[in-house]
């Protein structure tokens, strides 16, 4: 019963629904682990127990700092840079990639291309430019600028607060290949898309106000300062950011309601019901016996660690992939190396296809509703060879020159 619950739930959170039902990938991840207690699969205690409080306070953490942001103005800024330092097509693409990457770096990638979607449709049509490439651009760049922090997308975030890694040791060993790639991905799409980024110059943009609120972004930065002094003076990564997220909580101006509100709740859910999950499936007789299967050989071989975690993040997501495989690092004959493997190519195997992460889904669905189809095969096109050479690159970074 045990295995049947979990892969029926695994499979659903992958799929993000089941037929002529109404859920989510949240809905379906409590369903089933609410079924797995009740199924006697474990206890509730044991179900409290594997629930990681550190991943879970984090990601509350980011999604304040993210809805303070929005609030007062950033990302509109962000939109702004891009208009005013684009001169032409390549330039549109090359300022984009380099905003999308660093703000998601710091801001979970899924929040960032929601703001920025829309902006880059703005910008493209205004222009008289096919939206498509850039759409790409924008997706691939968030994916990839993620890698190179320990809070730049939820499974960074799981890993953080699984490995103890610090802030600094993690981007240390990830943000130089992020860079290297960032530039591979911009290269592949100019390459790809030859017709779409021909020399011209682009229209100015269209004056307008702008609507900052100062006080409150002011106060992000200060917060965001005292979350970098909390990591170097070596508090717990969760600890720090929560931190943060508490001084921007302490407010007269915005109400408590409209934070809360713009908090992804689902993925607030989703987390905790993921832990229940993998914990009775590392102790299911199924999945048990692939435990045993895999424990020896990518004990042995990080490489290994970096292919099979890739492929599984393609079947079932990347989340839901690093919760699967964490059991298994720990015992490796060297778990930081594990642990960074694992986080740079469950990140990277998001750009493999439309469909690898939410960050993709999201542009895909906020450009259709504007009537822009971003396709599977034009995104497949760009996306197999970025995947492929930034696994190939990030290993060999990892296991060669680190």
């Amino acid at each position: 019963m045990t295995d049947v619950l979990v892969a029926l739930s695994l499979a659903g959170i992958a799929i993000g629904r089941f037929p002529a039902l109404r859920m989510n990938r949240a809905t379906i991840a409590l369903v089933g682990a609410t079924l797995l207690v009740l199924a006697g699969s474990l206890s509730l205690q044991e179900a409290y127990a594997a629930i990681d409080a550190n991943t879970v306070v984090l990601l509350f953490s980011m999604m304040v700092f993210n809805a303070n942001l929005r609030f007062a103005g950033f990302f509109t800024l962000a939109g702004l840079a891009l208009r005013r330092w684009s001169r032409g097509p390549r330039t549109l693409l090359f300022v984009l990639v380099i905003i999308s990457s660093l703000l998601s770096a710091f801001f979970i990638n899924d929040t960032l291309v929601l703001m920025l979607t829309p902006i880059v449709l703005d910008v493209a049509v205004a222009a008289g430019l096919n939206p498509v490439p850039y759409l790409i651009g924008l997706a691939a760049s968030a994916n990839i600028g993620s890698m190179a922090t320990i809070i730049g997308n939820p499974q960074n975030i799981l890993i953080g607060a699984s490995s103890g890694l610090s802030f600094g040791a993690f981007s240390a060993a990830l943000a130089p290949p992020a860079l290297l790639i960032l530039a591979l991905a911009y290269a592949l799409i100019v390459l790809l898309f030859p017709g779409e980024f021909k020399p011209r110059r682009l229209p100015p943009p269209a004056q307008g106000r702008v609507f900052i609120y100062k006080p409150l972004l002011i106060k992000c930065g200060v917060s965001f300062a005292l979350m970098a002094a909390a990591l170097a003076l070596g508090l717990p990564v969760s600890l720090a950011g929560l931190s943060g997220a508490a001084l921007l909580l302490v407010t007269r101006r915005i109400r408590p309601e409209r934070v809360l509100l713009d908090l992804d709740w689902s993925l607030l859910v989703l987390f905790p019901s993921l832990f229940v999950i993998t914990r009775a499936a590392s102790t299911s007789w199924l999945f048990g016996r692939l435990y045993e299967l895999v424990r020896s050989p990518m004990s042995d071989s990080p490489a290994l660690l970096g292919a099979v975690s890739a492929g599984l993040s393609q079947l079932i997501s990347n989340v839901p992939t690093v919760m699967l495989l964490r059991p298994l690092v720990p015992a490796m004959p060297d778990p930081a190396t594990a642990w960074l493997v694992l986080a740079g190519c469950t990140t990277l195997a998001g750009n493999f296809t439309l469909l690898g992460s939410v960050a993709n889904l999201i542009v895909a669905e906020l450009a259709r509703k504007r009537g822009v189809k971003l396709g599977f095969f034009p995104y497949l096109k760009v996306g197999l060879p970025l995947t492929a050479l930034g696994i190939a690159l990030t290993l060999g970074w990892l296991l060669l020159v680190r």
